[in-house]
């Protein structure tokens, strides 16, 4: 038996089973209700609803302290006696490379395919309120990590639920967090094993494979598949052996480097067509609020724009702090505002070079895919970049293979401190997770799995929901703590000495276990 009948075999197999669950679970989560003739997806709107709370709650904090943030993330308020294991930039950069990845180049082009030009205007908003969400989710990462004895650190959901919830609302609350958390750390390690390892290396084997000949050519074969798949698992372990550390010092040079090849495409394709820049903001600002040909008109593109940008920064989904957590310093707020940075990184930014890109080039894919034909997304932003770099596809599946491997290390790690707190944190049980995640990289090569792919999403939105209404219980919190870092700041910038002015000594942010 060849090894592509043994895989088929056991997709078909494993597609049989979990269908039906899939299925259930994705009507439940991504449940849509039909609005003007907009099919609204009511996670969307809980997403999205969280981050205009979260800005009016904390009066524009995105807005107002963006510039404290970056002040933040190079350096300027760091303590150096600060318990934790990365700096402001490398949490940043390990958090930023979880989420920017194929949805950026893929992903976009079909929501302005779905939603028209217009998504683009909607997906920008989503994006600005969902720093706000970032802000507060993170800074409570920090605010209830915990710093064992070896100096690693533990957070994200999975501790500042219980630990919060207690806190605030007694007995009660400590017995719902507890459960919570289990339902979070079963949530994260689930979708890290599928969406976050075996989707992405099975889509950036796909790219591989379609500029070396196709199926014909050197990658095609099932022996291609397997070398990939064993290289990028070989990478990956080795650098997850390293913890959040090792991976930092990774992503804080592979995250810029793979931004900049990108948006340095992106402007390439702008500038030859920079007289044609008025005119397609324009078409995005026009189709924002007078679309034509998208369901549901003005709702229709909303929707979309708004569904691109939450899929893709994942703010409120409760992945993001666990990286954070692993910061250095004494002031949860310090980070929650660096954390703010990440959706206009990931949305803003990389999300809008792309559309912005189709938009300018107008390839005839975008133009075939709006006319309802069936057009992969990468297709459309290759396309649209080959209209003047006909060697773009290249650089594109640099570009897939930077992200994807990128988005399998964050993943990793954050798989890893889900098991670690399901099964505990001796050297056995890690090593078991760490051989497992490896392995579902060499079947990412192998097996497409898509049924449960489909079931990782819905897993980790569910999430969303659970972690979000922690957030509202919990918001008070991080007013505190943001207050506290401002009476720090203001010190620092006084002269004041480090050691004064607004630290917490909060017992549950210097826990050893």
């Amino acid at each position: 038996m060849s090894l592509d009948s043994i895989t088929e075999n056991i997709d078909e197999a494993v597609s049989g089973f979990f269908e039906p669950i899939a299925g259930w679970l994705g009507d439940v989560v991504f449940y849509s209700v039909s609005i003007g003739g907009a099919d609204v997806p009511l996670i969307v709107t809980w997403l999205v609803l969280a981050g205009l709370v979260f800005t009016s709650w904390f009066g524009l904090v995105q807005v107002r302290k963006f510039r404290l943030a970056v002040d933040v993330v190079r350096g300027k308020y760091d303590d150096k006696d600060s318990a934790g294991e990365v700096n402001h930039f490398q949490a940043l950069t390990a958090a930023v490379s979880g989420t920017v990845g194929l949805g950026n180049i893929a992903g976009v082009a079909v929501a302005v395919s779905i939603g028209g030009a217009g998504a683009t205007f909607w997906m920008i908003l989503c994006g600005l309120l969902g720093m706000a969400t970032k802000f507060v989710e993170v800074t409570l990462g920090v605010k209830y990590r915990e710093v064992h004895a070896d100096g690693t650190v533990s957070g994200g959901p999975m501790h500042y639920l219980p630990k919060g919830l207690a806190e605030r609302f007694g007995k009660n609350g400590k017995t719902l967090g507890k459960v919570l958390a289990v339902l979070a750390s079963i949530m994260i390690l689930f979708f890290g094993l599928f969406g976050g390892n075996l989707f992405q290396v099975n889509q950036s084997y796909a790219q591989v494979v379609s500029v070396t000949g196709g199926e014909d050519g050197a990658m095609g074969s099932s022996g291609g598949a397997l070398f990939f798949g064993i290289l990028v698992a070989a990478l990956v372990g080795i650098v997850l052996l390293g913890g959040i550390r090792s991976i930092a010092q990774v992503t804080s040079r592979l995250i810029p480097a793979m931004a900049g090849i990108y948006i340095a495409a992106c402007l390439v394709v702008i500038l030859v067509n920079v007289t044609a820049v008025p005119a397609a903001i324009g078409t995005i600002i026009e189709g924002a609020f007078n679309p034509e040909g998208v369901a549901g008109g003005i709702l229709g593109a909303l929707i979309i724009g708004f569904q691109r940008a939450a899929f893709s920064n994942e703010a409120g989904i409760g992945s993001a702090p666990i990286a954070h957590s692993a910061v250095k310093t004494k002031h949860p707020a310090s980070e929650g505002l660096v954390a703010l940075l990440e959706p206009f990184i990931d949305t803003v930014i990389i999300c809008t070079m792309t559309a912005l890109t189709i938009v300018i080039a107008n390839p005839a894919s975008w133009g075939e895919a709006r006319d309802g034909e069936s057009i992969g997304g990468v297709t459309i932003t290759s396309d649209a970049f080959e209209t003047v770099l006909p060697w773009f596809p290249y650089v594109l599946t640099l570009a897939v293979l930077l992200f994807a491997i990128s988005t399998v290390l964050t993943w990793g790690y954050y798989g890893l401190k889900s098991w670690t707190y399901l099964f505990g944190r001796s050297r056995t049980s890690e090593t078991i997770y760490k051989s497992l995640y490896t392995l579902f990289a060499v079947a990412g090569s192998l097996l497409t799995l898509q049924t449960l792919i489909d079931l990782a999403d819905a897993v980790l939105f569910s999430l969303a929901v659970i972690n979000i209404i922690g957030l509202y219980l919990l918001a008070p919190v991080v007013k505190r703590e943001l207050n506290s870092f401002l009476d720090y700041v203001r010190v620092r910038k006084a002269g004041g000495s480090a050691e004064t002015g607004g630290d917490t000594d909060d017992e549950t942010t210097k826990a050893t276990v």
